[in-house]
């Protein structure tokens, strides 16, 4: 209890002094200021304003430096990948040749869309699960085409174009992709990108829709791709049942925030062999194939609908999608730039750090803010993420890594010297080497941290870096114990 009356004493008696302090420290400044003033007064103009001048200048830059040190530089927004322009996809290929991104994969999709529009036909794509009957609808539509129809699901494994013209004569495309949900890897992928690529997406499907067909035509609709919902093998069921599920589909698709016409969601048959099983006369049964007549007049009416309508829309639509393709390739491409470009700093960092832990007289924990490797690392990945951190930001990612370090460094000692173990002919090596080994492990594992926060966040968040770094600090210790381990040898080897 006396303990507690001394305390609550002892802090109003250093509130008092801190009172007395200051008051006599604004009456000192005023004073100074107000004898300042009327000597200044008192004296030539050309002096009163040079004075004044000087302490608005000095006022300025104090503020300019404050700002600089505590409000954040200005990101550049993101790009928005909806809509671009031609001027605006190329500008970001220039942007990125220019510092190395290798673009070859964005630049084949502008020239393929080149080509494309070149041609002038139009581009219609059926797309949809495997089995669903697409080749049969292809087939249907151009009997002369050698369209591959196998009654076993996935007969098409590439994409493949059949030419076809209408009653109006205009010349149509009808591309036939693999089926999606197969069990080849990439088919999805190809099927779909040449979908986007398509002026119409004929989207086939033989009954409700699955949660995977519902994903598809949601990325479809995201590229502002026209759909045709059709519903094929339309003869397995009857009037009222294709009726029901016809509104289905519709109420699917509005569901999904879509906006496709009611006479553009059909009920097909695309016709084609069936096997059917027959008890034959000796009482036994057999396998035989029978022709199903084709029914697909509701689906030329729609496609002829939809080409009726002003085809300019139709070309600036695939023309955006092609574009927003481009930038997703162009991201990508970045993205494994930043990647590789990320590596090279890191291990040069790396490098570093295990020089300077060797020639170290008494190396310490503070080996990351002491010098200007942690510093230059941090700034040099930034940049590489096109972030721009306030340069508390990085002390401060720096300070609270340098405090993981203590309780990191025994950990980094054991895997160092069990990394230098591996190495025939070493033996058991302690000291220096592997003091430069652990270190060298902290800064890897430091800027593989950094880089997942700036993949993720898009800046440097000092709290979220280093949280990432004491998460993972033994997976990288691990995986990059050999490769640092050699590094130091071969630094001592020089």
């Amino acid at each position: 209890m006396k303990l507690d009356r001394f305390i609550r004493v002892a802090l109003a008696a250093v509130i008092a002094l801190g009172f007395i302090i200051a008051t006599g420290a604004l009456l000192f400044i005023s004073e100074s200021a107000l004898n300042v003033w009327d000597r200044l007064r008192a004296g030539p103009p050309a002096i009163l304003y040079a004075y004044v001048a000087l302490m608005a200048l000095l006022a300025v830059a104090a503020v300019w430096l404050a700002f600089k040190l505590l409000v954040k530089k200005k990101v550049a927004p993101e790009r928005k990948s909806t809509p671009l322009s031609k001027s605006d996809i190329k500008q970001r290929l220039r942007e990125a040749e220019a510092v190395g991104v290798d673009t070859s994969d964005a630049q084949a999709e502008l020239q393929g869309l080149a080509a494309r529009q070149a041609s002038g036909a139009i581009h219609l794509c059926f797309f949809g699960e495997i089995s669903a009957g697409k080749s049969s609808l292809i087939k249907a539509l151009v009997p002369k085409a050698d369209v591959v129809v196998d009654v076993v699901g996935g007969s098409t494994d590439d994409v493949r174009h059949y030419r076809w013209r209408n009653d109006t004569g205009t010349e149509i495309l009808l591309t036939d992709v693999p089926g999606t949900g197969g069990h080849e890897d990439g088919l999805d992928d190809i099927a779909t990108e040449e979908a986007k690529r398509a002026h119409l997406v004929l989207f086939v499907c033989d009954s409700d829709l699955t949660r995977a067909e519902l994903n598809a035509i949601k990325l479809l609709l995201a590229f502002d791709k026209p759909i045709i919902l059709v519903l094929n093998k339309a003869d397995r069921y009857t009037a009222d049942e294709q009726a029901t599920l016809l509104q289905q589909l519709l109420q699917r698709i509005d569901a999904l925030g879509g906006d496709i016409h009611r006479d553009h969601v059909v009920a097909v048959s695309a016709g084609g062999e069936t096997e059917i099983v027959e008890r034959l006369a000796d009482g036994s049964e057999g396998i035989t194939r029978r022709e199903r007549a084709a029914d697909i007049g509701v689906l030329v009416v729609a496609i002829n609908r939809l080409l009726d309508e002003d085809t300019k829309p139709l070309d600036v639509r695939r023309e955006r999608a092609v574009f927003q393709i481009a930038a997703e390739k162009l991201e990508a491409a970045e993205g494994e730039y930043r990647l590789q470009r990320s590596e090279q700093i890191i291990r040069s960092a790396t490098r570093k750090a295990v020089v300077g832990a060797m020639a170290a007289v008494s190396p310490g924990t503070d080996i990351l803010v002491q010098g200007y490797i942690g510093t230059t690392m941090t700034q040099e990945l930034c940049r590489v993420y096109g972030a721009a951190p306030r340069d508390l930001d990085v002390e401060e990612f720096l300070s609270m890594g340098q405090s993981r370090v203590g309780r990191a460094l025994p950990l980094s000692m054991a895997v160092a010297g069990n990394g230098l173990k591996a190495f025939p002919g070493l033996g058991t090596v302690v000291g220096g080497l592997a003091h430069a080994v652990a270190y060298g492990l902290i800064f890897d594992a430091l800027g593989r941290s950094l880089v997942l926060t700036l993949a993720r966040h898009g800046e440097l968040v000092p709290k979220m870096a280093v949280k990432e770094f004491e998460e993972g600090i033994s997976e990288h210790l691990e995986a990059s114990v050999r490769r640092v381990a050699k590094m130091a040898l071969d630094e001592k080897s020089d």
